[in-house]
């Protein structure tokens, strides 16, 4: 069985590799594409998709104005460069199945959440879930944190970014970028805000890798983040 998606993105690069990677696979066909939620709505009324690739900041009318009433017609996966956790909450609470961050899965890891989604199976990348342990953490604690679905920071201190330092052996440049990484930056963006190439950025990611015993971006966060128990 083939399943059907709408891509709705503004970029028209992103649109199109997101197209060509989903098309190289025998069951998924992309229907149609979308520059703005408005286009993306008219889409999947037309072509009844099995699923709609959403992302959250396009022009005239953006993801999270469309995607109540795209949810009442496909199952939505989010897919976007927008990691803050007030926006993650709210795509939530607005009828989004799944999460995506760019930056933060391989193509084999986007066709998966693409049919975990369809499946009615939530499917997160890391800066996305740790926005929901931050929820999760804050309502057990007394309710003294933000509620479920309000705004949500993740302030972290200079003695937590201190710490964290001496903990794993990082450097000064590798904990910036290790805290880029766990803000869901990829790696053409952190190299970007630290003024770096792409391939010295690279570098960086495989010493920290190797100090915080991590194979895989989510591992090192989990770690840097406290949430994963040091080997």
């Amino acid at each position: 069985m083939t399943l059907t998606v709408v891509v709705a993105d503004d970029n028209p690069v992103v649109r199109a590799g997101l197209t060509s990677l989903l098309e190289g696979r025998s069951d998924i066909r992309v229907v149609a594409e979308a520059p703005d939620g408005g286009t993306a709505l008219a889409e999947t009324e037309r072509h009844r998709p099995d699923l709609v690739l959403l992302d959250v900041r396009m022009p005239n009318v953006d993801g999270l104005t469309a995607l109540p009433q795209l949810a009442r017609l496909a199952p939505v996966l989010m897919l976007t460069y927008s990691g803050e956790g007030d926006v993650v909450q709210e795509a939530l609470r607005l009828g989004a199945g799944g999460y995506l961050v760019h930056g933060e899965f391989t193509a084999d890891e986007l066709v998966t959440a693409v049919h975990d989604v369809r499946a009615g199976r939530a499917h997160f990348t890391p800066t996305a879930a740790n926005a929901l342990v931050g929820v999760v953490r804050a309502t057990a604690h007394g309710g003294m944190g933000p509620s479920l679905w309000g705004p949500m920071e993740f302030p972290r201190t200079t003695s937590q970014v201190q710490r964290n330092v001496g903990q794993f052996g990082l450097s000064g440049r590798e904990a910036e970028v290790m805290d880029l990484i766990a803000s869901g930056l990829s790696n053409r963006q952190i190299a970007d805000t630290c003024f770096i190439s792409e391939k010295t950025v690279k570098n960086h990611i495989n010493r920290i890798f190797a100090k915080l015993h991590s194979t895989t971006r989510s591992e090192a966060i989990a770690a840097w983040l406290g949430t994963r128990p040091l080997s």
